[in-house]
């Protein structure tokens, strides 16, 4: 076997129930059974490659650039990928060149933004199933939002089932097998089919209490409270989302920082099929969003606003207080239609920070990414300055925790470009002015550009031939090319490297000093900006924490604005909520019904309910 297929089965051997995307050159290639499955599911021709065997080895591959696409249609369908890259530079290898897999890609770790609905959460859960008491945690890693409970007492394997159905993980990992807890056959089927979730069984030692505690320990640090880290379910359950976690994407995971746990009585419970007749956030025939309580809502301009008011409308309150909290908001951006308009001009600006930062903390994001946090920084100050008017004690706080990132937006906007190209390593990234050598180099690869088209001209008027023209091509670099029609005139000095169709291409040996002068500036501007660009990501990177912060503020505000612009389009009065037991509605009208019966009259109704008479 040759010492490539060697190195592939090293690393294939420890990820046997992955497809392995091995890097060779500009592309992703995939092998014998992994091959034949990806060529069946992607459509990809199946090709052969020599191995040092008799038989060639099944060989299938996709360009390294938009491998996304390809990864993603394959996650749709139920598989695991990992990515084996080049860890070292080929020109510099020595022999076979070094390669291993850098992240592990399952349905509940992706973060690239193209794979994921920028509307609702994508989570990845761990569910500890215990005897007396279950945990479970739910993390979206795009977003680094992290959530844990624990339920106990009476059908406590129902309530986990409606907690599992309001976030819908689209991957579980659990402690138990069918085999091991006759209860958790039911959970794992109605994980599998009514939640369509990938699950991964059988993971004791994950969820072993200690190492699980460690791990809590070390990653949120003093703010778990000891209520909290005495909960041995829902500890259990924390620390092995967290170890699973680490183990696929292979890289710091410090940036999930906040732990929220909630508890029974926080937020209304509702289990699956009331949820699913309410038709809250999609309708129970098509699973469409037209239709549900939420499309009726959702007028958010952000795409971090909407999946907030998506988990208000799964997880209702039933806190008093903090209601008349979010109604005194919402009521006064009803009342003021000017502070409305402008703040959804501002907002419609404001992009999806929540996932661009864990972009840069993976080190995935490019240099359009951060301007994309330029640009939404731009807005802040202005945004400020309207909440500076505001009374009410929600959007009050809003205004006082509001960092403008300023600090960050002039990082950023002094360094890069305002239309920065979308690859990293070929350069065009960093601004004028802003580092010297690169200003340099660039001077040197743009001269010479401009020298080849001087050099053009005057081999035409020296040569007599009117048609001549100097190329490049990564195989022969700077060519001569002449046609046919004027071979007689080509002078002795140029070498003949190339025979076309119609025409021949030549070199000189002015021409290749030039070349390599331009080549090796612009591969050091390349490498130079590169090298800045990592800099700035990192400074970036570092201030995660008040980035995460910002854009959940904005995403608060952003559905604040849209509850007050649907209520004043509706004509929605506010409802007076306190802790008794009676419910009078005067005139109610349905909120979805209404928006299908708009060319006829819809007839309101009253209601009076209570714990006594009227149940």
């Amino acid at each position: 076997m040759t010492p490539m297929m060697e190195q592939y089965f090293s690393i294939k051997n420890e990820y046997s129930d992955f497809l392995l995307f091995y890097r060779l050159g500009d592309f992703y290639e995939m092998f014998f059974d992994d091959a034949i499955v990806a060529s069946r599911e992607l459509e990809l021709t199946l090709t052969g490659r020599d191995c040092g065997e008799k038989e060639r080895a099944p060989m299938c591959g996709v360009p390294f650039h938009s491998a996304e696409v390809y990864i993603g249609k394959l996650i749709k369908k139920g598989y695991k990928v990992a990515i084996c890259e080049q860890t070292e530079d080929p020109s510099l290898a020595k022999g076979l060149v070094k390669r291993e897999v850098i992240r592990v890609i399952t349905p509940g770790t992706l973060i690239e933004s193209g794979l994921l609905s920028e509307q609702r959460n994508n989570y990845l859960c761990a569910v500890y199933m215990g005897e007396y008491r279950h945990g479970v945690c739910f993390c979206d890693v795009s977003t680094a939002e992290i959530y844990a409970t624990s339920i106990g007492g009476d059908a406590m394997d129902s309530r986990l089932q409606s907690e599992l159905g309001t976030y819908a993980p689209s991957e579980v990992v659990s402690n138990l097998t069918a085999k091991k807890m006759n209860t958790y056959a039911r959970t794992a089927d109605f994980l599998t089919g009514r939640v369509s979730a990938m699950l991964t069984e059988n993971q004791p030692t994950r969820f072993e209490y200690e190492p699980a505690r460690e791990l809590c320990v070390r990653q949120f640090g003093d703010t778990l409270k000891d209520e909290v880290l005495q909960d041995r379910a829902l500890i259990s359950a924390v620390g092995a989302l967290l170890s699973y976690l680490s183990e696929m994407q292979k890289k710091d995971i410090s940036y999930i920082r906040n732990l929220n746990v909630y508890s029974d009585g926080q937020y209304l419970e509702m289990d699956i099929s009331t949820r699913r007749n309410l038709e809250l956030t999609e309708t129970m025939r098509s699973k469409e969003k037209k239709g549900s309580l939420l499309w009726v809502l959702d007028k958010t301009e952000t795409a971090a606003g909407a999946r907030l008011l998506r988990k208000w409308v799964e997880h209702p309150l039933i806190n008093v207080s903090k209601i008349a909290e979010r109604q005194s908001a919402v009521e006064e951006l009803a009342g003021n239609f000017m502070m409305r308009e402008e703040l959804s001009e501002l907002l419609s600006n404001v992009l999806d920070l929540e996932r661009l930062v864990t972009k840069i903390v993976y080190g995935t994001a490019n240099a359009k990414d951060l301007r994309a946090i330029a640009v939404t920084a731009g807005v802040l100050p202005e945004l400020k300055g309207l909440l500076s008017e505001a009374r009410s004690g929600e959007l009050s706080r809003l205004y006082r925790e509001l960092d403008l990132l300023e600090d960050l937006a002039t990082k950023i906007n002094d360094a890069i470009v305002e239309d920065p190209p979308f690859l990293v390593r070929e350069g065009g990234m960093i601004r004028e002015g802003y580092h010297k050598d690169v200003d340099y180099l660039r001077s040197i690869a743009l001269g010479g550009k401009s020298w080849l088209e001087q050099l053009t001209a005057e081999e035409r008027e020296r040569t007599g031939i009117k048609n001549l023209k100097i190329g490049y091509n990564k195989v022969f670099g700077y060519y001569i090319e002449v046609t046919n029609s004027y071979k007689e005139l080509v002078p002795p000095e140029y070498i003949r490297k190339q025979t076309l169709v119609g025409a021949e291409r030549y070199i000189t040996d002015e021409l290749k000093a030039k070349e390599s002068e331009i080549l090796g500036a612009s591969d050091r501007l390349w490498s130079l900006e590169y090298e800045i660009f990592q800099e700035i990501r990192s400074a970036v990177a570092r201030e995660d924490g008040r980035i995460q912060k910002v854009a959940e503020l904005l995403a608060q505000l952003d559905v604040y604005l849209s509850l007050a612009n649907v209520a004043t389009r509706n004509h929605y009065v506010r409802p007076e909520v306190d802790a008794s037991d009676k419910i009078e509605i005067k005139d109610g009208r349905h909120p979805v019904v209404e928006q299908f019966v708009k060319d006829s009259y819809f007839v309101p109704n009253d209601a009076n309910l209570d714990l006594e008479r009227n149940r």
